[in-house]
């Protein structure tokens, strides 16, 4: 995908979880992350908009290790969803006026830092946007491209950087197909880094979905019980288990 179309997802995805805080409690759990109330959830959103954004406009070449710096102190909660309005609407004109070829910090690779960005804020801000609908018990299905984009990023980028750590004693394998993209990965796991390899349907485990679902299995959005799963069965549980993406960069909230 081209950053002009990832920032389009970008405008979607945060139009989507503004429309479902607003028609939520800010008090209201959320299923797919435990530990957050929905103003936890617009909370974090609307400080990594700003985090994101400050890299960009400020072409900073370290990262922002404080997000009090860039984000300023968070609203009470009649003003919560105008300020999530407020970073978002930011970081698309951020983006969107930027330099192609802006130097700042990124932490995956990617052709360049605004693609990085803008790619990484779009399937940030739709994971969450999933997370935002959970509660109403209907989640949004992702667009089939976007999707495999997604799962490109997480498996290719995130889960096969070094340190990370998802590891099996011996070797395992994993073979994903998205039933609606002619699309499918073959992830094989062991005590090594893993390895991403176009699918072949040959694996321990099998699992067969739209791209959307898939998407949101990886991000541990989805149970298993969704798909045609074929084979070992238990390789999803450690998935679930040990595929965790943490943001390091959470401030103190009351």
């Amino acid at each position: 995908m081209e950053i002009v179309e990832h920032v389009a997802e970008l405008r979607v995805q945060g139009d989507l979880l503004a429309v479902a805080a607003e028609a939520t409690d800010l008090d209201t759990p959320i299923p797919t992350c435990p530990e957050w109330r929905m103003r936890d959830l617009v909370r974090h959103m609307g400080d990594v908009h700003r985090w994101a954004a400050g890299h960009v406009a400020e072409r900073r070449m370290l990262p922002i290790k404080k997000v009090e710096e860039i984000g300023g102190p968070l609203p009470g909660d009649a003003n919560l969803l105008d300020w999530f309005r407020e970073g978002h609407a930011n970081l698309l004109r951020t983006l969107e006026t930027a330099d192609p070829d802006v130097q700042c910090w990124t932490f995956l690779p990617a052709p360049s830092p605004l693609a990085f960005w803008a790619r990484r804020q779009a399937h940030e801000t739709g994971v969450h946007r999933a997370d935002g609908e959970s509660p109403g018990g209907r989640i949004t299905a992702f667009d089939p491209a976007f999707a495999v984009d997604g799962i490109d990023e997480l498996l290719v980028g995130f889960l096969s950087r070094p340190g990370e750590d998802l590891h099996t004693g011996s070797p395992r394998t994993l073979h994903l197909e998205a039933t609606d993209a002619t699309m499918a990965w073959l992830v094989r796991l062991g005590p090594e880094a893993i390895q991403v390899s176009p699918g072949d349907g040959s694996a321990d485990c099998v699992v067969r979905g739209t791209a959307s679902d898939l998407h949101l299995l990886l991000w541990n959005r989805r149970s298993a019980d969704h798909f045609d799963v074929q084979g070992d069965a238990s390789l999803l549980t450690y998935w679930r288990d040990t595929v965790q993406i943490h943001w390091s960069r959470a401030r103190e909230t009351p």
